[in-house]
């Protein structure tokens, strides 16, 4: 969001206080699984406070137990269940120490989560299991009572095919680790290999541990153990998401060696055997450890279908059809954080007379296999008529792969972010602002061509790649070209341009289209030093629908990572999708496509979805919404520790929207994180929200939008925004950024609340200390601290000192003297200008 004058700013947040809430906490709506359930406990403190009121749905009845620490209430669900939440609301006497535990029979227990230092009031712990029994286990005390609660709620859900556990086994082959071995003869791998004549065995010591990783986070349900003579007596079963954090999945005492199988109710992506007691003067020894994970039941997923009920698909033809795009823009035109979805799609052809508006979360694409293949004659336009003129908030939208013949000669794109302008002929003229020349803060522009002149006019930034214009007027900022036939020269000591004959590496973004009545999905090919438009050359390949699973509204995670699993891609109709578990692409090539700004939301504080580090994967177009519960990672590229080498075909992020809060409170500590190497970032907005509903520091907290670790990840069209600690760290080496668009987040309260090592305020873009090469152009970043206009910030940029660091073309801006930069870069750069919102720039750095 851009606001460029304090009137402004107060009548948007009077405009904005009427904005719809897209999607409230999951367990405000839903009953808990255990409410009303069968409750029974250690003790109760007396006949007034029994187990019972702990799940009577009132808030002003309680359980409370005897005075003791070892205290527990467990509730009987009724039927095996997959539980994803658990709330507990503690009285004044709270378990400071506890945990919380599930069982299939009431008899064995399964750690789900373990507190320790809790601090009463409400606790919402995130937990992923399955059985038909919940419980409260109290560890120590908080007061001298006992352990108090007005409701145990256990949130997820039963019924459906239930989890079966699976006879192959998922750990053999992967990768392994050990805390120690006896010899180089006896390495942690050979307890995965699948042969029981190669061994793992231990220093004598205890405590001792061997673990693996699975590859992915799977529902676990049964660990298999082969003891060597060398064996554990006392030993834990254990798992974790991360390799860092562990959960105790069966606790074993007084074992006797040889061979046992041990069921185990639980998920991780890494699995261990952590040794308390020997049973012999060795140490640990292990021939084989197998580890089961369940399977749902999932039946095998049919790939192509139809394309759901959002998509609207019109030839020339097709009667009433300016009516059809009235009325989606009727809705849609102030519909900014609502749930409708909207694809159109244009079949070959000429249309005659249109004028498509596009809204929000609307898309228009033509189907050919070429932008001329769908002629308009007429108009596809976004203006900013329902905000009074002020386009700044013109977001999530996008127009792809046609050609337009202006009305009147030139045609109207007047966005902000997340707004692409894809794959377009302009046989004419193509305006960037509102109708009366209002604010405008966009945008992003590939792939096409534009035959007459661009006027970006109030546009304050704008990112152009591969594309040929036939003229560029003016600008206000920060414009900047890579590839652009026709482009401005670089003027940026005096001007707004930065202009890059080429692009070092490109590779255009999926799109459907028909192949005379069967419809595929054209992957273009990876460009070097690219410039001008990519058709109708299309080099690349065509991967028919029927190799992808096309995934509508009501589709379960469950159902789309079984059809990932089958080898399919997935195509994400318009929709808004919850997840309960993280949607895991771990195979090379795998093409995630959204359309009509299909929207992710993970529930119960999961990562939305994981990347493995393999080649070529392709995600485009979608957009991923934090939920209530914090979630670690929203999106994750590569596992931690990624070292593969994927020149020959990178991972591609294209027109993928991160977003937390605006429509309802949403969490997360990192949005975006890169580990794998060679990445491209072609366009995207990662946005913590400044406007809408569940906003403020800490309701819709989120520490840092894109964090990079792996090498030379390249970087076009980067828009991050408003975090509470630094919008972009990169910390892997070679890394490039071209174009870069910033405003620190305006609800800071105060300079004490942003102040680290000694700074004042995060770097909107920081290069981490230890990288020594690094290279970036056309990057701005804005402060608007509105909470206190006082707070005068360091620097927009901090990087290293090297000579492989390079910076070029950067600025900072206070938009209306709402706070003010002291320096551009490090402590290089003159202080902004007060209230006259002039940039401070710095043309090279060092």
């Amino acid at each position: 969001m851009r606001l460029r004058s304090l009137g402004l700013a107060l009548a948007t947040t009077a405009a904005l206080s009427a904005l719809p809430l897209s999607h409230p906490s999951a367990s405000a709506a839903e009953t808990p699984l255990s409410q009303g359930r069968t409750v029974t406990a250690s003790s109760q403190e007396n006949a007034g406070t029994p187990a019972a009121y702990a799940v009577d749905g009132n808030t002003g009845t309680r359980w409370s137990s005897a005075a003791t620490d070892d205290q527990w209430l467990q509730v009987d669900l009724g039927a095996t269940a997959s539980v994803t939440q658990v709330v507990l609301n503690w009285e004044t006497a709270y378990g400071k120490d506890y945990k919380v535990q599930i069982s299939k029979d009431g008899t064995t227990w399964t750690d789900l989560k373990s507190v320790t230092g809790g601090d009463g009031g409400l606790d919402t712990l995130a937990v992923s299991g399955q059985g038909r029994y919940v419980r409260m286990l109290g560890v120590h005390r908080a007061t001298s009572y006992g352990y108090s609660l007005w409701e145990f709620q256990v949130f997820g859900s039963t019924g459906g095919t239930q989890p079966t556990c699976g006879t192959a086994n998922s750990a053999q082959g992967r990768p392994a680790s050990s805390s120690s071995t006896e010899n180089a003869g006896t390495p942690a791998s050979a307890a995965f290999d699948g042969s029981t004549s190669t061994r793992w065995s231990s220093q004598a010591a205890d405590p001792q541990w061997i673990q693996v990783d699975l590859g992915s986070v799977q529902d676990l349900c049964k660990v298999d153990l082969n003891w060597e003579a060398a064996y554990g007596k006392d030993f834990q079963i254990q798992a974790s998401s991360d390799g860092q954090s562990w959960s105790t999945l069966k606790s074993v005492t007084g074992a006797s060696g040889g061979t046992a199988s041990y069921d185990v109710s639980g998920s991780g992506r890494y699995v261990r055997i952590y040794g308390t007691a020997r049973g012999t003067g060795y140490g640990y020894s292990l021939w084989e450890v197998a580890v089961h994970t369940g399977t749902t039941g999932v039946p095998p997923v049919q790939g192509g279908g139809d394309l759901g009920p959002n998509v609207i698909v019109v030839d020339p033809s097709t009667p009433g059809l300016q009516q059809k795009f009235d009325q989606v823009f009727a809705q849609q035109e102030s519909n900014q954080f609502g749930t409708g979805r909207y694809q159109f799609l244009l079949k070959p052809g000429t249309y005659n007379g249109i004028n498509a508006q596009v809204g929000f979360y609307t898309s228009i694409s033509g189907l050919g296999l070429n932008p001329d293949d769908t002629q308009i004659n007429g108009d596809i336009t976004v203006d900013a008529g329902w905000f009074n003129g002020n386009a700044t908030q013109n977001f999530w939208r996008s127009a792809e792969n046609l050609a337009i013949t202006p009305s009147n000669g030139t045609d109207r794109w007047a966005v902000a972010q997340a707004a692409p302008f894809r794959r377009i002929h302009v046989k004419g003229g193509l305006n960037l602002a509102p109708n009366g020349y209002g604010w405008a803060s966009g945008g992003y522009i590939a792939d096409s061509r534009i035959d007459g002149t661009v006027g970006p006019y109030s546009q304050q930034q704008w990112y152009t790649r591969d594309s040929s214009v036939g003229g560029w007027t003016n600008g206000v900022w920060n414009m900047t070209f890579t590839g652009v036939q026709g482009a401005p020269a670089t003027n940026f000591d005096s001007g707004p341009y930065t202009t890059l004959d080429t692009t070092p590496v490109s590779r255009e973004k999926p799109f459907l289209y028909l192949d005379g009545s069967t419809y595929k999905v054209f992957v273009p090919a990876k460009r070097t030093n690219a410039r001008g438009v990519s058709w109708p050359a299309n080099a690349g390949t065509s991967l028919p629908l029927g190799q992808f699973y096309v995934v509508k509204p009501g589709a379960t995670a469950a159902t789309i990572n079984q059809a990932l699993a089958q080898g399919l891609n997935l195509l994400f109709t318009p929709g808004v999708y919850h997840l309960d578990q993280t949607i895991d692409v771990t195979r090379p090539g795998t093409v995630v496509l959204g359309l009509g700004l299909a929207t992710l939301v993970p529930d119960n504080g999961i990562d939305a979805m994981h990347v493995a580090d393999v080649d070529g994967v392709r995600l485009a177009g979608f957009l991923i919404d934090a939920g209530p519960v914090n979630s670690d990672t929203l999106l994750r590229i590569g596992t931690p520790g990624s070292t593969a080498d994927h020149s020959a075909d990178p991972i591609t992020m294209q027109d993928v929207f991160i977003r937390i809060g605006g429509a309802g409170p949403g969490l997360a500590t990192n949005s975006v994180v890169v580990n794998s190497n060679n990445t491209v970032i072609d366009h995207t907005w990662i946005w913590r929200a400044d406007h809408g509903s569940g906003v403020g520091w800490n309701t819709n907290r989120a520490d840092y939008g894109l964090r990079v670790n792996g090498n030379d990840v390249l970087a076009t069209g980067l828009f991050v925004e408003h975090f509470n600690k630094y919008d972009v760290y990169w910390n892997g080496e070679r890394g490039r950024t071209i174009f870069f668009q910033n405003e620190k987040a305006y609800d800071a309260p105060n300079a004490a609340a942003i102040t680290h090592d000694g700074i004042v305020g995060y770097a909107a873009y920081k290069v981490a200390d230890t990288v020594t090469t690094h290279e970036a152009w056309g990057l701005g970043s804005y402060c608007n601290y509105t909470a206190d206009p006082s707070i005068v910030q360091a620097h927009g940029f901090q990087v290293p000192v090297k000579p492989g660091i390079r910076m070029h073309d950067l600025l900072v801006i206070s938009l209306g003297g709402m706070g003010q930069y002291a320096h551009v870069v490090n402590d290089t750069g003159a202080p902004t200008s007060g209230t006259s919102t002039v940039p401070s720039k710095v043309v090279q750095f060092p």
